[in-house]
């Protein structure tokens, strides 16, 4: 396999051939071991509360690089878990991979939302519209360069992310909180194995019965799926997308069981027929999650480079 190289400029979908670690089957991405030593050059701020809300304090936690420079781009990363359906989110575990981004000259914050339980859709889009908001009114601040900012996200995470990516300006959705003079708009998407079109998810092979009114799915929207078709098609990115939208990067394991393969299939055509830069990669026998490999992470970064820094 050519690493680095084969996946660079690919507006298309493209078919990766990997080595056998890529298979695993995770619910979870891995996490790296790391100690405090790994993250030099770059200063972590943890458990910034950006958002008050009824239910808790939401926090984030900011990755600066110590080197002084000019204002830097920002990426903004959303952790999946099913909307906090099986546990609390933990924002905090994927700390060690975005460490190579700050030290890469990027601030990067990883954000927390309200769960499934805790609010139904749209309150978790809220949320992240809040941090972002928060963060463009903190620019200074954090050294940001409020016109170049990413956000990535995986799995319910991923489904997030491209929401924010693609309802940019829908003022309906914006929600409320402080900064509301700020943008929520974000200039550059990653959307790793996120659900996109939620009524077509139980046509394809999966381990999750994701019209039963127990699944993460129908607790997000707070109904079972297909008894709630409008509440669905108004948590479903797709239904958002404009050509005005921003260049987006999607991954997905073609053997995921727990948000098929198909969904982001959608989404990178409905994107195509908008005229959004879009480009598709399929991690070939990979599963749902264990996307830490060095490749995969280069390819984000490059990514992120090619829309945030030139």
């Amino acid at each position: 396999m050519k690493k680095s190289i084969l996946l660079l400029i690919i507006v298309a979908i493209t078919n990766l051939t990997t080595c056998s670690s890529y298979a695993k089957n995770n619910d979870e991405i891995q996490t790296i071991p790391t100690k405090k030593s790994a993250y030099n050059g770059v200063h972590l701020q943890a458990n910034i509360v950006y958002a008050k809300t009824e239910v808790k304090p939401l926090h984030m936690h900011i990755l600066l690089p110590k080197q002084k420079s000019k204002p830097r781009p920002l990426i903004v990363f959303i952790k999946g878990g099913g909307w906090g359906f099986h546990h609390p989110q933990k924002t905090f575990e994927f700390i060690p991979q975005l460490v190579m981004f700050a030290q890469h000259g990027y601030v990067v914050a990883s954000i927390e939302h309200r769960t499934s339980h805790e609010g139904k859709f749209p309150t978790q889009l809220y949320d992240v519209k809040n941090a972002i908001r928060y963060l463009r009114a903190h620019a200074v601040q954090y050294n940001v360069n409020p016109n170049r900012i990413g956000v990535w996200g995986n799995s319910s995470g991923g489904h997030l992310a491209a929401l924010l990516g693609t309802t940019g300006g829908v003022r309906e959705l914006e929600g409320d909180g402080e900064y509301l003079n700020e943008s929520s708009s974000v200039q550059a998407v990653v959307d790793w194995y996120g659900p996109t079109d939620m009524l077509q998810m139980s046509k394809y092979p999966a381990d999750v019965d994701f019209d039963s009114p127990d699944s993460p799915e129908s607790v997000l929207i707070g109904g079972a799926l297909q008894e709630n078709k409008e509440k669905v098609r108004r948590a479903n990115p797709i239904t958002y997308i404009t050509k005005e939208d921003p260049p987006f990067l999607i991954m997905h394991g073609d053997k995921d069981r727990r948000v098929p393969y198909n969904q982001s299939v959608l989404l990178f055509e409905a994107l195509k027929k908008a005229n959004v830069e879009a480009t598709m990669i399929k991690i070939k026998g990979a599963g749902h999650g264990g996307f830490s490999q060095p490749e995969i992470l280069n390819t984000v970064q490059q990514f992120f480079d090619n829309h945030l820094k030139r």
